[in-house]
């Protein structure tokens, strides 16, 4: 099978250890093992709990345990809803080779994680494009989507919050999109992945696996949660679609690792304290790249809703990656080139780490840009 090169992680993978400030990073920042414990109180018992367990494969589609906490974090969702995954890439990656053929129509946001039009792509689906624009806040176009969802459309792909301009859809744009895939009979495949992070109210946007029959959730551990090193997500979807997927995960994971689910559940059995540090660091940290972004002449931004990147728009007659690699030359400072997510002009920046980090980032961001204004000047 051929595939286009997965260009955000190929950048990743060559820069991340080689820069003094990631704020290409897109996770709220890491737990270590010792805060999620003492937010559980769990410090003085864990080796009782980790000790006796044996190392077998485990449950394949994830311990009753961690399927059960899984289905709690939606309103209309049994644990047979749940399959677990190796993170929400695996997730994705299992739902679009379940549902997508060679011919079938599937219809994807742009920007969006490359998973969710390369795969189809790869499979030989008639692949369309639903580019988001800042004319429309970076929300989905309705009435383009309406022309591209034809008679037996098979898949509509979002990304809610999206990545990476942190737009973020309600309820009640969620439930146009639901009209518009309902009246082609299509699936919807709704990428979550920054759920719980929103920067008004509880934090946390209606899951689109409970306002539609064909709705299919991915979410994992790694980026509102703070737990990538498990390398652990989840598809909740209609029972008959999770059957499907089983087939197909029998021949790429089998089961994901057993202390991977056991710190998994732990962790969802705090949620509540995870999320409030995680909605505590975004709202945080975004009303510093905010008023950041104002006293900067040569960087415009459609402000993030929710999640923990957004798209800077630069004023600079260079391409994206001449941008970053300039920047991570000449401070160390490392963001992500626009053209990997073929949105060229614009870069992405991640704000949900360390703040002191952070500030000292812009910080050389901005002598970096003006020195690029005296240049161009």
């Amino acid at each position: 099978m051929k595939i286009s090169p997965f260009a955000v992680e190929i950048w990743m993978n060559e820069f991340e250890t080689k820069c003094e400030l990631n704020l290409a990073e897109t996770c709220v920042e890491s737990l270590t093992v010792g805060q999620l414990l003492d937010m559980a109180d769990k410090k003085d018992v864990i080796l009782s709990e980790l000790l006796p367990m044996k190392l077998t494969y485990g449950a394949i589609e994830g311990s009753p345990r961690l399927r059960k906490l899984v289905a709690g974090l939606y309103k209309n969702q049994q644990p047979e809803n749940v399959t677990i995954t190796h993170g929400a890439i695996g997730a994705n990656a299992l739902a679009h080779k379940t549902l997508v053929e060679r011919g079938d129509r599937v219809i994807s946001v742009l920007p969006t994680y490359q998973q969710h039009y390369s795969i189809p792509e790869s499979i030989g689906a008639d692949t369309q494009v639903l580019r988001l624009t800042e004319e429309t806040s970076f929300l989905p176009d309705l009435a383009k989507l309406q022309e591209l969802a034809t008679p037996g459309t098979k898949l509509i792909v979002i990304n809610n919050p999206n990545n990476p301009t942190g737009a973020l859809m309600d309820r009640a744009y969620l439930k146009k999109i639901v009209e518009i895939a309902r009246s082609v009979d299509a699936w919807i495949l709704c990428d979550e992945v920054y759920r719980g992070t929103d920067q008004n109210g509880d934090g946390e946007t209606v899951s689109l696996a409970d306002l539609y029959e064909k709705g299919i959730s991915t979410s994992s551990m790694s980026k509102s949660y703070s737990l990538a090193g498990l390398r652990l997500g989840w598809i909740v979807a209609p029972l008959e679609l999770i059957q499907a997927v089983s087939i197909h995960r029998d021949y790429n994971t089998i089961s994901v690792g057993m202390l991977d689910d056991h710190f998994a559940c732990i962790a969802l059995e705090n949620r509540d304290k995870i999320l409030a540090r995680s909605r505590a660091i975004t709202r945080t940290n975004l009303a510093i790249v905010a008023e950041w972004v104002e006293q900067e002449p040569l960087i415009s931004w459609i402000k993030p809703q929710s999640g923990t990147i957004g798209l800077l728009k630069y004023d600079l007659p260079i391409t994206s990656r001449e941008f970053c690699l300039n920047l991570l030359k000449e401070t160390g400072v490392m963001l992500t080139p626009g053209s990997a997510m073929s949105m060229e002009g614009y870069v992405r920046i991640g704000f949900a780490n360390n703040e002191h980090h952070l500030r000292e980032g812009l910080g050389r961001m901005s002598r970096f840009l003006a020195a690029q204004r005296v240049v161009t000047a």
